[in-house]
């Protein structure tokens, strides 16, 4: 169980994409499951939990990373990186999902045969698949950067790699997309301030205007 006392303001203002870290630094991985138990606690559509993270943490495996990721240096300082991973059959999921949700008398029988046709239905439509296997994984990713920040690590979501070279090296199955890399550890160097547009500039109600 995570144990902080943080503010949830107090993290999301300390968190910074950081990409020079301290390479003696490791994370135990009792550790680490507990903040992937804590990431899978992100919302999804349906509930079906449409992500795999490979972590990365071998010394040599790391180097292995390190031309995929198209040499950034963080890959190997950090304690770890991970592969954040999409399902593109997450509907396979469902019949685990929902079929505790019927034993436990929150839904019938009846109701999960619907909602599965549904499910199923939907993912006839490849594009709805794949957007599916970004989106949701997406957001665990953010709740994976603001769980290692409370429990005292930093990170830094990377897009810049190799995806057909990630799935080959590491036997990634056909069935799961390489969505992003996070490193994860203790930063040997403070990320930079980062500008960032007025809400008056993002933001529009019920309409756009201008």
């Amino acid at each position: 169980m995570l144990s902080t006392k943080q503010d949830i303001y107090e993290i999301i203002n300390d968190r910074k994409s950081v990409r020079v870290y301290d390479s003696s630094v490791k994370i135990d991985r009792s550790e680490m499951n507990e903040i992937l138990e804590e990431t899978a606690k992100a919302p999804s559509s349906w509930n079906l939990q449409h992500w795999k993270f490979l972590v990365i943490d071998d010394e040599q495996l790391k180097q292995t990373l390190l031309p995929i990721a198209f040499n950034q240096q963080q890959v190997v300082d950090a304690a770890a990186t991970i592969v954040v991973l999409g399902d593109l059959e997450a509907n396979k999921n469902g019949e685990a999902v929902y079929g505790e949700a019927v034993k436990h008398g929150f839904m019938t029988e009846e109701a999960k045969d619907t909602l599965m046709g549904q499910i199923n239905g939907a993912y006839q439509n490849q594009q709805a698949a794949f957007s599916e296997a970004v989106l949701n994984p997406s957001l665990a990713a953010m709740q994976f950067m603001l769980v290692a920040k409370a429990k005292g690590y930093d990170t830094c979501p990377m897009g810049g790699f190799d995806r057909e070279k990630i799935t080959e090296t590491f036997n990634i199955p056909a069935r799961y997309i390489p969505v992003m890399l996070i490193t994860v550890g203790k930063q040997a160097k403070p990320a930079h301030e980062t500008p960032r547009f007025p809400v008056s500039q993002i933001t529009s109600y019920n309409t756009f205007e201008g």
